[in-house]
């Protein structure tokens, strides 16, 4: 109950934190005390250094951080991670004055899961159902700490576990017993709660506990060095830092105090009978006093690390990391800048073809076409496997939809690539056989090209701003490119009938007409994604997208009437001011 207790509050707390907090450690991190501060405040908020280190390691596979950026967010996350112990002392309280007898975790815990399934099970919208999953967890935690307490007091009268503990006292062993617990709990808050509860059998003394929590800190990094595993060279040193970090203060520390043990003869602490307060109490200073100790030589940390692991850091960064998978606001973001990345390659590759359709062509920028197309389809089957294995974890019904809109948006950025190729592919043949479009003809396709052009730079753009204003202007456009592939089609028709333009040329043509057509589709559908997020309450693109659509394209809108007759006179007015000369194509 306890553990369960611990990972239903710690996802309250990130589902509350919607990357807030992993926002604020992307951008408070070029000042190293800022970086401390930053660490423990994320660290204290999710109860889990490893989660903090964890997240550092995947921004910097990511090249979101660099190495150095690090160091400050590991140490303080050693210190915020002794807040869980720190709150499981007021167990400790007792006195007949009733506020401070309703601040027993064992008198409100109970009182806290109650409210937490109240809010969890019967209120809905909002932030109200996290904060009930996080009070749920809470009070859980509470209630398994006070479970184990009085499951354990009885083990105070059995010889066998006296002398199990006293074995601990030597230190080489504390600090395996406390590092293999944490590594299979992988989680040092969990671990250091359950030797709070031991204090009961009253047989935890100072020399058992202390050895115990230096192993609890070094434990507790297995969780990160797993994480690694794959990652990038820099990445692994993140992971590394924690370890060493950890390592050097529990060495330092070990020998300062048992040599201070052996030269007195005697400290007067040593066998004192430890309670929870005390284990918290020796939690906190040991991770406040490491982080103190190593602070001044974060830069030899760093290059003790990359000596460690030698080799220049050469490979990609990888934007879709697994690691934040287990934060799915971080998740949501880097998937966000993903599909961006295929948009503004889909954008790129859509310009190139048309340069080859211009008569600029070049087999190296076919070439390079065709690898940024790979890239993309890489991309969207990379995306699709990254967002589907997200839907696993527990989601909020933003974070579902936010899934929902990304899937829907990297399709049809794609669907813009591959029209892209069709271009190209066009603007090959009409290479290849030596052909070349009337004046006119050029002249219309530039036109339309144009215009597309516009519309997908505009969804773009509205979608990496998620910009309401932006999006209003992409269905304007849309609309003009339907107009002009209708009226493009009829005029090229008419040569055809008059022999003036030659049957090859003239599929080609009515070819380019249906792809350039599609791409402004994509664009329109991602404009009307983003209107349908960002449209103030009450407006019918929230509601139906469809319906909405409708009426714009029916007079009922006199903005959007307003904006489509600007956009007609930019591109399509001008083709159609004068009737087009008949020559030969």
């Amino acid at each position: 109950m306890f553990l369960f207790g611990m990972s239903t509050m710690t996802g309250g707390l990130e589902k509350l934190s919607s990357g807030r907090l992993e926002g604020i450690m992307e951008r408070l991190t070029s000042n190293l005390f800022m970086s401390v501060l930053v660490g423990a405040l994320v660290t204290g908020l999710l109860h889990s250094s490893a989660a903090t280190t964890i997240m550092c390691v995947g921004f910097v596979n990511s090249g979101i951080m660099k190495l150095e950026q690090t160091v400050g967010i590991i140490m303080g996350a050693n210190i915020g991670t002794t807040i869980t112990a720190q709150i499981l002392r007021l167990s400790e309280v007792s006195s007949s004055n009733p506020i401070l007898f309703l601040l027993n975790p064992d008198n409100f815990g109970p009182i806290l899961v109650l409210v937490g399934i109240f809010f969890y099970m019967f209120i809905s919208g909002g932030k109200k159902k996290n904060v009930g999953q996080f009070l749920l967890g809470l009070g859980l935690l509470f209630i398994g700490m006070s479970n184990m307490k009085l499951a354990v007091a009885p083990l105070q009268d059995v010889p066998e576990f006296q002398q199990l503990f006293v074995s601990f006292s030597n230190p080489v062993l504390g600090i395996v017993v406390g590092a293999l617990v944490t590594a299979l709990l992988q989680s040092s808050t969990a671990s250091v709660g359950i030797l709070q509860a031991l204090t009961s059998t009253g047989v935890i003394t100072f020399n058992v506990a202390l050895p115990i929590i230096m192993g609890q800190n070094i434990g507790t990094c297995i969780t990160t060095v797993i994480s690694s595993i794959g990652a990038s060279r820099n990445a692994k040193r993140t992971a590394m830092i924690h370890l060493f970090f950890n390592l050097l203060g529990t060495t330092f520390f070990l020998c300062v105090i048992y040599g201070a043990q052996a030269v007195s003869g005697g400290l007067p602490f040593w066998t004192a009978t430890m309670d929870v307060g005390n284990i918290a109490s020796i939690h906190t200073f040991f991770n406040i006093g490491c982080t103190l100790l190593l602070l001044p030589f974060h830069k030899l940390l760093v290059k003790l690390v990359v000596r460690a692991i030698p080799g220049d850091d050469a490979s990609e960064f990888n934007v879709l990391d697994e690691r934040f998978l287990s934060s799915p606001s971080v998740a949501l973001e880097r998937s966000h800048d993903a599909v961006i990345q295929m948009g503004t390659y889909a954008l790129e590759n859509y310009r190139t073809a048309v340069e080859l359709l211009e008569g600029k062509y070049d087999s190296k920028k076919l070439e390079r076409l065709n690898e940024t197309e790979v890239a993309l389809d890489k991309m969207e089957n990379a995306l699709d496997n990254y967002l589907v294995k997200l839907t696993d974890r527990a989601l909020s019904p933003e974070e579902s939809a936010k899934v929902s809109e990304l899937l829907h948006t990297l399709s049809d950025f794609e669907r813009i690539g591959d029209y892209s190729v069709n271009v190209a592919e066009s603007a090959t043949a009409l290479h290849d056989k030596g052909l070349v479009f009337s004046p006119i003809a050029q002249k219309e396709l530039k036109a339309l090209t144009d215009s597309v052009d516009e519309a997908i730079e505009k969804a773009l753009n509205c979608y990496r701003e998620r910009s309401y204003q932006l999006a209003l202007q992409v269905e304007p456009l849309e609309e003009v490119v339907d107009l002009m592939r209708e009226d493009l089609r009829t005029r090229h028709i008419e040569r055809l009938k008059s022999g003036s333009c030659t049957i090859e040329l003239g599929t080609q043509f009515l070819e380019l007409l249906i792809n350039l057509e599609r791409i402004s589709d994509h664009c329109s559908n991602i404009a009307i994604s983003i209107l349908h997020q960002t449209a103030p309450k009450g407006d019918l693109v929230r509601t139906d997208t469809h319906a909405y659509t409708h009426e714009l394209h029916h007079g009922h809108d006199p903005e959007f009437e307003q904006m489509f007759a600007d956009c007609k006179a930019k591109y399509y007015d001008p083709l159609m001011a004068e009737d087009p000369p008949i020559g030969k194509e």
